[in-house]
């Protein structure tokens, strides 16, 4: 059996509005946390408390991941402004 090997290049990776999805993100998690307390008691009985600690997780890592895609913006944004006043 052959490996299979693309026959085109990949394409360039798609730029948006990065901080501003991962911002949306992290606060949908912590969203979804506030809405699953009410009723963790039933989440405790039934076996399923992973539930509310997995979207306190997921909030948790977004706090990173905001922290982490400001400082690439910023990055990018400082290069940028280098390659222009480079030319």
């Amino acid at each position: 059996m052959a490996k299979w090997t693309p026959k085109h290049e990949a394409p360039e990776p798609l730029e948006g509005p990065v901080v501003a999805t991962i911002t949306g993100g992290t606060i949908l998690w912590f969203v979804l946390f506030l809405v699953q307390i009410p009723f963790y008691g039933w989440y405790d009985d039934h076996g399923h408390l992973w539930w509310v600690w997995t979207c306190l997780a997921g909030a948790g890592l977004g706090l990173i991941g905001i922290w982490y895609v400001r400082g690439r913006d910023a990055a990018i944004k400082r290069a940028a402004a280098g390659a222009a006043q480079g030319d």
